[in-house]
């Protein structure tokens, strides 16, 4: 049992429900990537449903995705080879129950994305596969090129919109889940016109997506800061695994830019991976070379980087058609000139960043988290799917997987309630006394993502946790009590509970695992292949030795 988390109050706002306006709805939804938009076309009238989005509803991770969605679509594949694939990618910590599910699920999510109206690549008139890291058959259906999640979201966004039953609130922050009697109830939310809003709800799903800001260098747009993470950890949803942030081996590399995802398909369509000298390292690393998982990748990538001194390797197009790879990564040859760079002849630098977050709110085969009334689906959750280490291309599958399933639950457990009227329980917080002096948010925020790359990175060592969660710690000591207005501090608090989260898992995983890597235990253990889990109230992070299902009744 480690040391509980100190949260001094369980609502970032204090508010009276006689102030404030109220908005009913059958299920609220809160994210509007693929795992909350393929949940609400899942439910269908009488039910009404309400998706609240942060920014735009076209702005999620699931709208940059690159690579693409696998799926058993070749007769020479077989849902045995994902299964294994995918088991063995996560090193030991996958529930093959809910990876064997999602897999065999996996064409009928794609035959439905086809049937909305996405246009996925082609060959000969049929869907086109490609193959990517720790994939044994190229089984990738992918769009665009290289950009499968805008033309994904594209048409997820358009069957939305038009179903009579569905509203969405763009611009709308959710600050906390409201909690009533040990059951979630809605949620409060704020936006520039409105205000602070109670929405209630007999149904809350969440879909908020990653948490790939807490680092300096990562692939994940402005929004994934780990919001729904914190604000479940509030409520009393149990979370998990909250060590396992996974670093994608391929960012564009230029000083003083954005950092751009390359796509792992560059490799799957033969791309090397060189040092500053031009040597092909990966084979000396890894059986599969370029095409081995992800976390082999990322530290082969890093001990590279350290041997010889340079702050970035190279990837090197230059062996294969050129025509063809700028046909196949139309995006990605765009981003390369706006540097002047020409993807099929120049070295193109690269470093690992962080990208998708493993760890998160835990959740069963039918997306329930462990408090009654809140399911959750996509990144957000843990569902058992990953492991230690996510298979490439696995990520917006598991958000149409388990979206569709919420939907289907949620919607049982309305029918079974028959017609209910939603009642408003005595719900009220109460403001916050701490300091109200005004903090420079945009330091800490740079400090706290520097600090995680340093010490809660790729790979990590005993001291370097202690020393961040020390630091850490005394941010939160000052700015968890702090009284905010708008969402950039509520963002900033919600930044660092998560940190708090992530290394008091990494300092109690005394092994290497997947993406978690320790300097001072460098092996797996056996005695470790068991999940951590977090939840407060009461404030407890333990061991379990196998995935939690206590679920709402």
């Amino acid at each position: 049992m480690l040391s509980p988390l100190n949260l001094p109050r369980r609502y970032l706002v204090g508010f009276d429900p006689r102030d404030l306006s109220h908005h009913f709805t059958d299920v609220l939804i809160i994210g509007g990537g693929v795992a909350g938009l393929r949940a609400a076309l899942g439910i269908g009238e009488p039910h009404r449903v309400l998706v609240v989005t942060k920014e735009e509803v076209r702005e999620s991770n699931s709208m940059y995705a690159q690579g693409g969605i696998a799926g058993v679509l070749d007769p020479e594949d077989h849902f045995e080879d994902h299964i294994a694939d995918t088991l063995a990618a996560g090193k030991g910590l996958c529930d093959p129950e809910v990876v064997t599910q999602v897999v065999r699920e996996a064409p009928r999510r794609i035959s439905e994305l086809i049937g909305w109206g996405t246009h996925f690549d082609e060959v000969n008139g049929q869907v086109a596969l490609t193959r990517e890291g720790g994939h044994s058959h190229a089984r990738i259906v992918h769009a665009l090129g290289d950009a499968t999640g805008r033309e994904v979201m594209r048409a997820v966004i358009h069957q939305t919109r038009d179903r009579r039953n569905i509203r969405i609130w763009q611009n709308s922050f959710t600050i906390d889940l409201l909690t009533h009697e040990g059951r979630c109830r809605g949620a409060v939310v704020w936006d520039k016109r409105r205000g602070p809003s109670l929405i209630w709800a007999r149904a809350v799903l969440l879909a908020t997506g990653g948490a790939g800001q807490l680092y300096r260098e990562t692939t994940n747009p402005p929004i994934a800061t780990g919001d729904g993470h914190a604000l479940a950890y509030r409520a009393g949803a149990e979370l998990r695994d909250m060590e396992f942030m996974q670093f994608h081996p391929t960012v564009l590399y230029i000083a003083g830019s954005t950092r751009y995802l390359l796509t792992e398909a560059l490799r799957g369509e033969g791309a090397y991976l060189r040092d500053r000298g031009g040597h092909r390292f990966m084979p000396d690393y890894h059986p599969l070379a370029e095409l081995a998982p992800r976390d082999d990748v990322s530290r082969a990538i890093t001990e590279q980087m350290a041997k010889t001194r340079h702050p970035s390797v190279y990837l090197d197009l230059s062996h294969l058609d050129a025509a063809y790879i700028r046909q196949r990564f139309p995006s990605i040859d765009r981003l390369c000139r706006g540097f002047d760079l020409d993807m099929t002849r120049d070295p193109i630098p690269v470093r690992p960043g962080a990208h998708y977050m493993i760890g998160g709110v835990t959740i069963g085969p039918d997306a329930r988290t462990t408090l009654p009334g809140l399911w959750a689906a996509g990144e957000v959750s843990s569902s058992g799917l990953h492991g230690a280490n996510r298979l490439a291309s696995n990520s917006l599958l598991e958000g149409l997987v388990h979206g569709a399933r919420a939907a289907e639950s949620i919607t049982r457990v309305l029918e079974a309630e028959g017609p209910h009227r939603l009642e408003v329980p005595p719900i009220e917080a109460e403001p916050s006394n701490g300091n109200h002096e005004p903090l420079d948010l945009a330091d800490i925020r740079d400090s706290l993502r520097a600090l995680m790359w340093r010490s809660v990175g790729i790979t990590r060592d005993a001291q370097g946790l202690a020393e961040a969660a020390d630091q850490v710690d005394f941010w939160c000591r000052y700015v968890l009590g702090h009284t905010f207005h708008d969402p950039a501090g509520w963002i900033m608090q919600n930044m660092l509970i998560v940190a708090q989260l992530m290394i008091a898992g990494a300092i109690a995983r005394e092994e290497s695992r997947g993406v978690h890597t320790r300097r001072d235990f460098p092996n797996p253990d056996p005695s470790w292949a068991r999940h951590i889990s977090m939840q407060c109230p009461p404030l407890a992070i333990e061991p379990t030795h196998a995935p939690r299902q206590a679920l709402a009744p």
